[in-house]
Protein backbone atom coordinates (compact mmCIF):
# COMPACT_ATOMS: atom_id res chain seq x y z
CA UNK A 1 0.00 0.00 0.00
CA UNK A 2 1.28 3.48 -0.91
CA UNK A 3 1.57 5.25 2.45
CA UNK A 4 1.98 8.71 0.92
CA UNK A 5 -1.17 8.27 -1.19
CA UNK A 6 -3.05 6.93 1.83
CA UNK A 7 -1.98 9.97 3.88
CA UNK A 8 -2.99 12.38 1.11
CA UNK A 9 -6.37 10.70 0.66
CA UNK A 10 -6.95 10.66 4.43
CA UNK A 11 -6.15 14.37 4.71
CA UNK A 12 -8.56 15.30 1.92
CA UNK A 13 -11.23 13.00 3.37
CA UNK A 14 -10.97 14.61 6.83
CA UNK A 15 -10.92 18.09 5.28
CA UNK A 16 -14.08 17.30 3.33
CA UNK A 17 -15.77 15.94 6.45
CA UNK A 18 -14.95 19.10 8.42
CA UNK A 19 -16.09 21.35 5.56
CA UNK A 20 -19.35 19.42 5.30
CA UNK A 21 -19.98 19.83 9.02
CA UNK A 22 -19.29 23.56 8.88
CA UNK A 23 -21.54 24.12 5.87
CA UNK A 24 -24.33 22.03 7.39
CA UNK A 25 -24.45 22.95 11.06
CA UNK A 26 -23.24 26.58 11.18
CA UNK A 27 -26.08 27.90 8.96
CA UNK A 28 -28.49 25.72 10.97
CA UNK A 29 -27.18 27.22 14.21
CA UNK A 30 -27.50 23.89 15.98
CA UNK A 31 -26.13 20.37 16.10
CA UNK A 32 -29.65 19.07 16.64
CA UNK A 33 -30.23 18.47 12.94
CA UNK A 34 -30.94 14.74 12.37
CA UNK A 35 -31.17 15.15 8.61
CA UNK A 36 -27.71 16.71 8.56
CA UNK A 37 -26.21 13.79 10.48
CA UNK A 38 -28.02 11.34 8.22
CA UNK A 39 -26.56 12.90 5.08
CA UNK A 40 -23.09 12.99 6.64
CA UNK A 41 -23.32 9.23 7.34
CA UNK A 42 -24.57 8.14 3.92
CA UNK A 43 -22.13 10.45 2.14
CA UNK A 44 -18.89 9.81 3.99
CA UNK A 45 -19.16 6.14 4.99
CA UNK A 46 -19.51 4.91 1.36
CA UNK A 47 -16.89 7.47 0.30
CA UNK A 48 -14.46 5.87 2.73
CA UNK A 49 -15.24 2.43 1.30
CA UNK A 50 -14.66 3.55 -2.30
CA UNK A 51 -11.44 5.29 -1.28
CA UNK A 52 -10.08 2.14 0.39
CA UNK A 53 -11.11 0.05 -2.63
CA UNK A 54 -9.25 2.37 -5.02
CA UNK A 55 -6.23 2.57 -2.74
CA UNK A 56 -5.90 -1.22 -2.85
CA UNK A 57 -7.12 -2.04 -6.37
CA UNK A 58 -6.42 1.05 -8.45
CA UNK A 59 -4.13 3.56 -6.69
CA UNK A 60 -3.35 5.30 -9.98
CA UNK A 61 -7.01 6.21 -10.47
CA UNK A 62 -7.27 7.38 -6.86
CA UNK A 63 -4.20 9.59 -7.33
CA UNK A 64 -5.69 11.09 -10.49
CA UNK A 65 -9.02 11.80 -8.83
CA UNK A 66 -7.30 13.47 -5.88
CA UNK A 67 -4.96 15.68 -7.87
CA UNK A 68 -6.25 16.33 -11.38
CA UNK A 69 -7.57 19.82 -12.07
CA UNK A 70 -9.44 21.17 -15.05
CA UNK A 71 -7.36 23.10 -17.58
CA UNK A 72 -10.08 23.99 -20.11
CA UNK A 73 -11.75 27.35 -19.51
CA UNK A 74 -15.18 25.90 -20.28
CA UNK A 75 -14.79 23.19 -17.66
CA UNK A 76 -13.40 25.64 -15.11
CA UNK A 77 -16.68 27.56 -15.46
CA UNK A 78 -18.63 24.34 -14.92
CA UNK A 79 -16.64 23.56 -11.76
CA UNK A 80 -17.23 27.10 -10.44
CA UNK A 81 -20.97 26.93 -11.11
CA UNK A 82 -21.12 23.51 -9.42
CA UNK A 83 -19.42 24.92 -6.33
CA UNK A 84 -21.93 27.79 -6.17
CA UNK A 85 -24.80 25.30 -6.46
CA UNK A 86 -23.27 23.07 -3.80
CA UNK A 87 -22.86 25.97 -1.35
CA UNK A 88 -26.41 27.16 -2.00
CA UNK A 89 -27.84 23.70 -1.25
CA UNK A 90 -26.16 23.44 2.15
CA UNK A 91 -26.57 27.03 3.26
CA UNK A 92 -30.27 27.10 2.34
CA UNK A 93 -30.85 23.79 4.15
CA UNK A 94 -29.19 25.17 7.28
CA UNK A 95 -31.13 28.42 7.14
CA UNK A 96 -34.28 26.36 6.66
CA UNK A 97 -33.64 24.81 10.08
CA UNK A 98 -32.48 28.03 11.77
CA UNK A 99 -35.52 30.06 10.76
CA UNK A 100 -38.09 27.28 10.89
CA UNK A 101 -39.11 27.29 7.26
CA UNK A 102 -40.97 24.26 5.96
CA UNK A 103 -38.99 21.09 6.75
CA UNK A 104 -39.92 17.89 4.94
CA UNK A 105 -41.07 14.93 7.06
CA UNK A 106 -38.34 12.59 8.24
CA UNK A 107 -39.76 9.72 6.17
CA UNK A 108 -38.98 11.74 3.03
CA UNK A 109 -35.37 12.01 4.19
CA UNK A 110 -35.16 8.25 4.73
CA UNK A 111 -36.57 7.45 1.28
CA UNK A 112 -34.19 9.96 -0.30
CA UNK A 113 -31.34 8.36 1.67
CA UNK A 114 -32.14 4.92 0.22
CA UNK A 115 -32.17 6.36 -3.32
CA UNK A 116 -28.94 8.22 -2.55
CA UNK A 117 -27.22 4.99 -1.48
CA UNK A 118 -28.47 3.22 -4.62
CA UNK A 119 -26.91 6.01 -6.70
CA UNK A 120 -23.70 5.58 -4.71
CA UNK A 121 -23.65 1.89 -5.62
CA UNK A 122 -24.12 2.89 -9.24
CA UNK A 123 -21.18 5.28 -8.93
CA UNK A 124 -19.04 2.52 -7.44
CA UNK A 125 -19.92 0.23 -10.36
CA UNK A 126 -18.85 2.96 -12.80
CA UNK A 127 -15.52 3.21 -10.99
CA UNK A 128 -15.12 -0.56 -11.29
CA UNK A 129 -16.02 -0.64 -15.00
CA UNK A 130 -14.00 2.31 -16.26
CA UNK A 131 -10.28 2.43 -15.48
CA UNK A 132 -10.00 5.68 -17.46
CA UNK A 133 -12.42 7.54 -15.19
CA UNK A 134 -11.15 11.03 -14.46
CA UNK A 135 -12.20 14.20 -12.67
CA UNK A 136 -11.13 16.25 -15.70
CA UNK A 137 -12.21 16.25 -19.33
CA UNK A 138 -9.36 14.62 -21.24
CA UNK A 139 -8.37 11.73 -23.49
CA UNK A 140 -5.78 9.57 -21.76
CA UNK A 141 -2.94 7.67 -23.36
CA UNK A 142 -4.07 4.27 -24.68
CA UNK A 143 -7.67 5.06 -23.66
CA UNK A 144 -10.35 2.87 -25.19
CA UNK A 145 -14.10 3.29 -25.50
CA UNK A 146 -16.00 1.46 -22.75
CA UNK A 147 -19.30 0.20 -24.17
CA UNK A 148 -20.31 -2.59 -21.80
CA UNK A 149 -22.18 -2.70 -18.49
CA UNK A 150 -23.69 0.65 -17.56
CA UNK A 151 -21.88 2.21 -20.52
CA UNK A 152 -24.00 0.03 -22.78
CA UNK A 153 -27.12 1.76 -21.42
CA UNK A 154 -26.08 5.42 -21.30
CA UNK A 155 -22.88 7.16 -22.38
CA UNK A 156 -22.32 8.93 -19.07
CA UNK A 157 -23.40 6.68 -16.19
CA UNK A 158 -21.11 8.56 -13.78
CA UNK A 159 -23.05 11.76 -14.42
CA UNK A 160 -26.31 9.84 -14.16
CA UNK A 161 -25.31 8.77 -10.66
CA UNK A 162 -24.17 12.27 -9.65
CA UNK A 163 -27.46 13.79 -10.86
CA UNK A 164 -29.33 11.44 -8.52
CA UNK A 165 -26.88 12.09 -5.68
CA UNK A 166 -27.12 15.87 -5.95
CA UNK A 167 -30.92 15.87 -6.26
CA UNK A 168 -31.32 13.55 -3.27
CA UNK A 169 -29.02 15.52 -0.94
CA UNK A 170 -31.46 18.42 -0.35
CA UNK A 171 -34.32 15.96 0.19
CA UNK A 172 -32.26 14.10 2.77
CA UNK A 173 -31.64 17.49 4.40
CA UNK A 174 -35.39 18.10 4.36
CA UNK A 175 -35.28 21.35 2.38
CA UNK A 176 -37.47 22.26 -0.59
CA UNK A 177 -35.47 25.48 -1.11
CA UNK A 178 -32.27 23.44 -1.37
CA UNK A 179 -33.90 21.07 -3.85
CA UNK A 180 -34.80 24.00 -6.09
CA UNK A 181 -31.18 25.20 -5.89
CA UNK A 182 -29.96 21.68 -6.74
CA UNK A 183 -31.93 21.75 -9.99
CA UNK A 184 -29.21 24.13 -11.20
CA UNK A 185 -27.05 21.03 -11.57
CA UNK A 186 -29.02 19.81 -14.60
CA UNK A 187 -28.00 22.61 -17.01
CA UNK A 188 -24.54 22.70 -15.43
CA UNK A 189 -23.85 19.01 -16.04
CA UNK A 190 -25.39 19.18 -19.51
CA UNK A 191 -22.90 21.93 -20.35
CA UNK A 192 -20.06 19.72 -19.13
CA UNK A 193 -21.28 16.70 -21.08
CA UNK A 194 -21.57 18.63 -24.35
CA UNK A 195 -18.01 19.90 -24.03
CA UNK A 196 -16.72 16.49 -22.96
CA UNK A 197 -18.27 14.76 -25.95
CA UNK A 198 -16.63 17.26 -28.31
CA UNK A 199 -13.25 16.41 -26.76
CA UNK A 200 -13.88 12.65 -26.92
CA UNK A 201 -15.08 12.73 -30.52
CA UNK A 202 -11.96 14.60 -31.56
CA UNK A 203 -9.44 12.57 -29.58
CA UNK A 204 -10.85 9.11 -28.79
CA UNK A 205 -10.96 6.57 -31.59
CA UNK A 206 -14.33 4.89 -31.93
CA UNK A 207 -16.28 7.40 -29.84
CA UNK A 208 -18.38 8.65 -32.78
CA UNK A 209 -19.46 5.06 -33.49
CA UNK A 210 -20.19 4.55 -29.80
CA UNK A 211 -22.53 7.58 -29.82
CA UNK A 212 -24.52 5.97 -32.61
CA UNK A 213 -24.68 2.68 -30.71
CA UNK A 214 -25.67 4.19 -27.34
CA UNK A 215 -28.06 7.03 -28.08
CA UNK A 216 -28.76 8.41 -24.60
CA UNK A 217 -26.36 10.45 -22.50
CA UNK A 218 -27.73 10.18 -18.95
CA UNK A 219 -31.29 8.79 -18.76
CA UNK A 220 -32.54 6.09 -21.18
CA UNK A 221 -35.28 7.34 -23.54
CA UNK A 222 -35.21 10.82 -21.95
CA UNK A 223 -31.75 12.45 -21.99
Amino acid sequence: MNKNLAAEASLKYITGLILFALLTFIPAGTLHYPQGWLLMAILFIPMLGIGIFLLIRNPQLLRKRLNDKETQSEQKKVVLLSMVMFLAVFILAGLNVRFGWYILPMWVSWIAAVIFLAAYLMYAEVVRENEYLSRVVEVQEHQKVIDTGLYGIVRHPMYASTVILFLMMPLVLGSIASFIAALMYLPIINRRICNEEEVLEQGLEGYSEYKKKVRYKVIPYIW
